[in-house]
């Protein structure tokens, strides 16, 4: 893995005079596992510099020209080959490298609203559209970005918070002096001038403090004098850590939201009792210490006459300081490493057990229907994540569509795809499955995946797709850009689809709550061979004038073979039957005919298969479906044409004893190998890749 990280133009990359963002870089860098892979870019005029792999990019003046654009266009010029870019504080470069056949990840060290490339909504879009991750130094900093966003980008898994750090040391706390101590910006913004009047208050109070001011400032003049009381100016940072080592207690009152604050954070790792302002990112800096709510001098003398009158309470905030400080440079490097692997591998960040899934099933579920249309192939993959111990939630598309037409939506897919998007923001699922959904738009899987990258989705069809219903495979592709694996009901090989798509075979899963019948265990039946259509599914009657091919076969297998009895459905003016109607009627009879639209396609069947199967019929299918390479002729009855088909139909309804044996074998083996929660887990073990299962169909 190669790492490139751009500085901010004239950000100094040296220990001479180094700012926030040169002190983050060089702590963590050095402990990163890709430190020897990774280089920094800047522009700094010192000789002095960390050890770190460093390239000066120097530029000479133009006139009427951005020194920012020239500085960004040297860097691409000079910048040797990168799988990261990492961006610090300044959102505006992120728009001239977008063109780059390389990761971009985007630092924000300061308020994102108060910079330039980030400050407009549309701005904060394009960055989450093109960057890989953003990183924040704050939830504060964190939340300005998100201002006015709506809610589904909240959870966006590009967003993380990443804090500054430093190493904690080991302090002797019974060594602490008699010291305050302010550090930073000697301004109105820090505070400065609430910390003078109290200081100078405090001194006069107790006589044997002191306290020390390290930092200058130009452009105010804020006095603070006290013959206790000194004035360092600017030092260097090694010089103020040593200065916290032997401070009892730090003052950082600032009036300004900071969006970070490492002032405290730098105390707090050095056992100082640390009193801060509620302002901005300030409270994450700290575990254990005073916080000021309203800020003004006043409560800024309280808060510093309390801890010096309180001892004990003193050295139990800076023993607590130094306990619970966690925010080293190993962590947060180990942080950074996470996200630098999750990107390049297109693995989550988050370490999530894959026994405990958040899983957004997208599909039919027909509440509409009121039960007729319950047994369907949606319910049971849907309860084979439930049996695995996933957290489940069914999203009824069709049943959305229906509810919420209207003038201006004609068929609802408006409401259907927002719905959707609010659903994912408020739930964020680790995995969002398709079925069938076809009216979810590209649009909103597209946002879906840029936002939530670490969002698998995969999408299952049951629906024949060969030359005949190329339609079917029409809608199936249309969505295969956006989805981590497919799945469907035919051997993917027959179909000639694109082999760099991730398209698997799935057989028609059959599920102990709704496969509840045996019926090789009964001894008298009203029919011999059960049959049935589905024609007008969503209708649930018959259309007039509606012709299936199949009923030639019906017809001319009834011819040949007059005295059995036959129970057919959904044709020759009978009308198709659901639910408890269809269970009750294929109770009723000894052998199940799974005979499905067009020539027979490789494993093609819908789910009267598993019905059938699942149910303890006797199953007679064409050999041409090859159904062969799962089943034996032990377990399933194969006929080669419609001369085979009448003659075995005429034995095995006579031959009780053969047809229970094989009936009941091959309900055994379908269960065994082709129920709702193996199919449910192969569909989470393809889309995550996951490997350490074997599948009885997965023969490739």
């Amino acid at each position: 893995m190669k790492i490139a990280i751009l500085l901010p133009y004239k950000e100094n990359f040296s220990p001479d005079y180094p700012g926030a963002v040169s002190i983050f870089i060089e702590s963590v860098t050095k402990l990163s596992k890709f430190r020897d892979d990774i280089l920094v870019y800047g522009n700094t005029d010192y000789k002095s510099r960390y050890k770190i792999n460093y390239i000066n990019i120097p530029l000479k003046k133009k006139f009427l020209s951005s020194q920012s654009d020239n500085y960004i266009k040297k860097f691409i010029e000079l910048r040797k080959p990168s799988d990261i870019i990492e961006v610090h504080n300044r959102p505006f470069y992120i728009n001239s490298l977008k063109s780059l056949n390389t990761k971009l990840v985007l630092y924000f060290h300061n308020d994102p609203l108060s910079m330039n490339g980030s400050k407009k909504i549309n701005e904060r879009l394009n960055l989450l559209n093109i960057c890989s991750k953003i990183i924040f130094n704050s939830e504060w900093s964190k939340k300005r970005f998100l201002k006015n966003l709506t809610k589904f980008y909240e959870k966006s898994t590009k967003l993380h918070v990443i804090h500054q750090s430093i190493n904690r040391q080991k302090v002797d706390l019974n060594k602490k002096e008699k010291l305050i101590t302010f550090v930073g910006k000697l301004n109105n913004a820090k505070g400065y001038d609430l910390f003078a009047n109290a200081i100078n208050r405090i001194l006069d109070k107790y006589k044997d403090w002191k306290a020390l001011v390290v930092g200058d400032e130009a452009r105010e003049k804020i006095l603070a004098k006290h013959k206790n009381l000194e004035v360092l100016g600017f030092q260097n940072h090694k010089k103020v850590l040593n200065i916290y080592k032997k401070t009892s207690i730090a003052v950082v009152c600032s009036r300004w939201e900071e969006p970070f604050g490492r002032t405290s954070l730098e105390a707090a790792s050095r056992g100082c009792a640390v009193i801060i302002s509620n302002k901005g990112g300030l409270p994450e800096t700290i575990t254990n210490g005073v916080i000021i709510r309203k800020l003004n001098k006043n409560n800024v003398y309280k808060s510093i006459d309390n801890l010096i009158k309180q001892k004990s309470y003193r050295k139990n905030i800076q023993f607590l300081s130094l306990k619970n400080f966690y925010l080293t440079n190993s962590f947060i490097s180990n942080k950074i490493d996470l996200y630098r692997l999750a990107i390049l591998k297109s693995k989550s960040i988050n370490k999530f057990s894959f026994d405990k899934l958040k899983i957004l099933h997208v599909t039919n579920f027909n509440e509409r229907h009121n039960g007729r249309l319950f047994y369907n192939t949606g319910r049971r993959i849907n309860n084979g994540f439930i049996r695995l111990n996933h957290s489940t939630l069914e999203f009824s598309d069709r049943d959305i569509v229906s509810y919420y037409r209207k003038i201006n939506d004609i068929n609802g897919s408006k409401k259907l795809n927002s719905k959707l998007i609010e659903v994912i923001s408020n739930y964020v699922p680790d995995l969002l499955v398709l079925g069938h959904a076809d009216l979810i738009n590209i649009d909103t899987l597209k946002l879906i995946k840029n936002t939530y990258p670490d969002i698998k989705i995969v999408q299952w069809f049951l629906d024949r797709m060969d030359s005949e219903w190329a339609v079917n495979k029409k809608r199936f592709l249309s969505k295969i850009k956006y989805v981590d694996a497919s799945f469907c009901t035919s051997d993917p090989k027959t179909l000639n689809f694109s082999k760099k798509n991730k398209i698997f075979y799935i057989p028609n899963p059959v599920d102990l709550s709704l496969e509840k019948l045996k019926n090789y265990q009964n001894k008298s039946f009203n029919n011999d061979v059960f049959f049935a259509m589905s024609h007008g599914v969503h209708r649930g009657i018959l259309k007039k004038g509606k012709y299936d091919k199949r009923e030639k076969l019906i017809d001319k297998l009834m011819k040949k073979i007059p005295n059995i009895r036959f129970d057919l459905h959904g044709m020759k003016s009978n009308q198709p039957i659901w639910a408890d109607s269809y269970i009750n009627a294929i109770s009723q009879s000894k052998i199940g005919l799974n005979l499905s639209q067009g020539k027979p396609v490789k494993y093609y069947s819908s789910d009267r298969f598993a019905q059938l199967m699942g149910n303890g019929l006797l199953v007679m299918v064409d050999q041409k479906t090859k159904l062969n390479n799962f089943f034996t002729d032990k377990e399933i009855v194969f006929y080669k044409n419609i001369n085979d088909l009448s003659k075995k139909i005429v034995k095995y309804s006579n031959d009780h004893k053969l047809r229970n044996k094989i009936a009941k074998r091959g309900r055994d083996k379908y269960f065994k190998f082709f129920n709702s929660t193996i199919v449910a887990k192969f569909i989470i073990n393809k889309a995550f890749d996951i490997k350490k299962d074997k599948f009885y169909w997965d023969i490739d």
